[in-house]
């Protein structure tokens, strides 16, 4: 497989040097370890090849996990140590190490140790609250688009700015973009190897890696679990709805989709809501981190999809996009907040981007070539109820032309998001 360059690789090498600890955290095989591997020069300050951990080796878990921080000790700084979630031991003596390390060398007080895990481990606060202030946490997604066509654009940039002028058309196809932005190792891979390569990577998780963190009575549920969320992929999440559909309580059912969230393969939007003296809903929408996961689920290839079943397909471009934002705030470091936006009556937005002056972008999903007004119903809504604090709107949509549609909205084509 040839390695591709990764957008996140300047904000991982920034954040190492500000920070002691550095956490690099996302679902298995997003390529975190050969990115801290290709890094492991550029990391160190003398230049020299940084010594990697890896504790998918049991005889190098099990002596971290028996004297920690006499492993830790027993290197020479920086290191780097992959898949740490698997022994939580490690993260006290690491508070420990690092505030006598700071208190020795003087003016060098960070870029100890470079983290990854595939586990969120700020969902056990009994790990992370004991690195507070000390770890610097990013999070690494499978391919872009733009990523995997070797593209440096990122679209998420351009968004924020409302700053469409230039967007060249593109020979990529939609259904083309999705295909490639998935996890390397079958970015490029065929259909029947893409099956094969899902069906080992679902159970490899969910039968082995969650065992690692919970211990859960009816783990034999997770994959249907799975596939009941991507056939959900866009909609609210009803936690009794989709428990009683598993076939768990209500508790149970919420416990085992936080797990999957924790895992990093799915995740959730949050609602755009403030007091604007209009009802809105406040459940969240949930995703999938990986729309070609939900093609493999649902047992069905995107084009059979895109002209057998339209709405469904409807449904993964929205999830799509949804990861697309998702990958790209976190590669970039772009600072803003992605929700969705919905009023008790039904008038919504796919998106909404909110950045830290208050300043707001609405986006909507169309798959369709054609754009009309009303198209930008939901938006116009959200456009009056925030008032100055409205940027911008678009419509994200098939087409290969920027059109506008009124003052501060435009129709959009997908490739914003990879060219």
């Amino acid at each position: 497989m040839q390695f591709l360059s990764r957008h996140i690789s300047s904000l991982v090498q920034e954040a190492f040097k500000v920070s002691p600890i550095l956490f690099l955290n996302g679902v298995r095989q997003s390529g975190k370890s050969t990115l801290v591997r290709d890094l492991a020069v550029q990391i160190n300050e003398n230049k020299t090849p940084v010594e990697y951990i890896t504790f998918d080796k049991p005889t190098m878990m099990a002596a971290a996990a028996s004297a920690p921080e006499a492993f830790l000790m027993s290197y020479d700084l920086p290191i780097i140590i992959d898949e740490v979630q698997m022994v939580p031991e490690l993260f006290r003596a690491l508070k420990l190490v690092v505030d006598e390390l700071r208190l020795k060398n003087g003016k060098k007080k960070t870029g100890f140790f470079l983290l990854t895990g595939s586990a969120n481990i700020l969902a056990l606060p009994k790990l992370s609250d004991a690195l507070v202030g000390r770890m610097t946490v990013l999070t690494m997604y499978p391919f872009t688009t733009a990523e995997a066509a070797k593209n440096n654009g990122t679209g998420i940039g351009r968004i924020l700015k409302m700053d469409f002028k230039g967007l060249k058309s593109t020979k990529l196809s939609l259904i083309e973009a999705i295909k490639i932005a998935t996890f390397p190792e079958i970015s490029q891979a065929t259909n029947e190897e893409r099956t094969i390569w899902f069906d080992s990577y679902i159970t490899t998780i969910l039968q082995r890696d969650v065992r690692q963190i919970a211990e859960l009575d009816k783990i034999s549920l997770l994959p249907h679990l799975l596939t009941v969320l991507a056939t959900r992929a866009g909609g609210l999440m009803n936690d009794s709805d989709i428990a009683r559909e598993v076939g768990l309580n209500s508790i149970t059912g919420k416990t085992y989709r936080n797990i999957l969230k924790m895992m990093f393969l799915t995740f959730d939007v949050k609602p755009w809501y403030r007091n604007i003296g209009k009802r809105l809903v406040k459940s969240p929408k949930g995703y999938l981190v990986d729309t070609c996961m939900i093609s493999h689920l649902l047992g069905s290839d995107l084009a059979q999809m895109a002209s057998l079943k339209p709405s469904l397909f409807g449904h993964l471009v929205e999830n799509y996009v949804a990861t697309e934002l998702v990958k790209q705030l976190s590669n970039t470091g772009a600072k803003a907040e992605l929700y969705h936006f919905r009023t008790s009556d039904g008038k919504e937005v796919d998106f909404i981007l909110e950045q830290p002056d208050g300043s707001l972008i609405a986006i909507e999903v169309k798959k369709s070539e054609l754009v009309n007004q009303d198209d930008f119903n939901g938006i116009n809504v959200f456009k009056q109820l925030t008032g100055k604090d409205f940027k911008g709107g678009i419509v994200l949509y098939g087409g290969k032309e920027v059109v506008p549609f009124g003052e501060q909205l435009w129709a959009v084509p997908f490739s914003i998001l990879w060219e």
